[in-house]
């Protein structure tokens, strides 16, 4: 009974703190734009309740989004399920296919993750007090050029991974035009080297980066910035300081 009340309450908060702001679309509408064309295609990973696979679609992209916790797909395919434009997957990514356990946090789902690291280092941070990881079931990992050979190259791929976005990018073995991964203070390692393998991927200088702060949907540095100055500013960050995202995008 704890449990299942645990999971229907968290539910409910991802719902509200996603779902729950009316003029939310439109924000993430004019966020995304620059990055995901009309007629383009966009991978989710790590799609959760949902709010970047819609704003994708109402851009007129085809989506390809990926969502390892059950409870998540069951809402992803009731909102998308009908929709022949949005493939939804029962999965995670990787750097090489397999299986992994989902650590599982019932209250806070936002926070699931593959990586144990993650859930030693981060959990020990202010931010994460009163969050408790479960082991959860074991999921199917895939990786992205798998993805790029079934579904074509992406315009734009968006990983919220929870501290596996290293691993995620380690899967992909060519550039891309857009992408973005979550950073947090407590494994900023982890965000630095997903730029050393965009570097890696595309050639140093090929990519412009730029930094959004929470749900806040603004870049930092507008017109980009190279890889050096991204990583001067995440190792600059206090320990304390907010989580978000690193937005990366091949120069022409």
């Amino acid at each position: 009974m704890g449990a299942q009340f645990d999971r229907q309450l968290g539910l409910l908060r991802s719902l509200l703190v996603y779902r729950g702001i009316p003029w939310r679309g439109a924000q993430l509408r004019r966020f995304y734009r620059r990055f995901v064309p009309a007629g383009g295609l966009a991978f989710d990973v790590g799609a959760h309740a949902g709010n970047r696979v819609a704003a994708f679609r109402q851009l007129g992209a085809q989506v390809v989004a990926l969502e390892p916790q059950a409870d998540f797909l069951q809402l992803l395919q009731r909102r998308f399920g009908a929709d022949p434009q949005v493939i939804l997957l029962p999965q995670a990514l990787g750097r090489a296919p397999g299986e992994a356990r989902l650590m599982a946090s019932p209250r806070t789902p936002t926070v699931a993750t593959l990586s144990t690291d993650f859930v030693q280092r981060a959990g020990a941070a202010p931010s994460f007090r009163g969050v408790q990881w479960q082991a959860g079931p074991l999921v199917k990992v895939s990786t992205l050029d798998a993805l790029i050979a079934a579904h074509g190259v992406p315009d734009f791929v968006k990983i919220d991974v929870e501290g596996f976005e290293l691993e995620v990018l380690m899967g992909l073995s060519q550039p891309v035009a857009a992408v973005s991964f979550e950073f947090l203070p407590a494994v900023r390692d982890v965000a630095l080297g997903c730029i050393d393998r965009l570097e890696a991927l595309a050639g140093a200088g090929r990519y412009r980066y730029a930094v959004s702060l929470g749900e806040r949907l603004s870049l930092l540095q507008p017109e980009g910035e190279a890889a050096d100055a991204v990583r001067a500013w995440l190792q600059a960050m206090p320990a304390d300081g907010p989580s978000g995202d690193v937005h990366a995008w091949l120069v022409r």
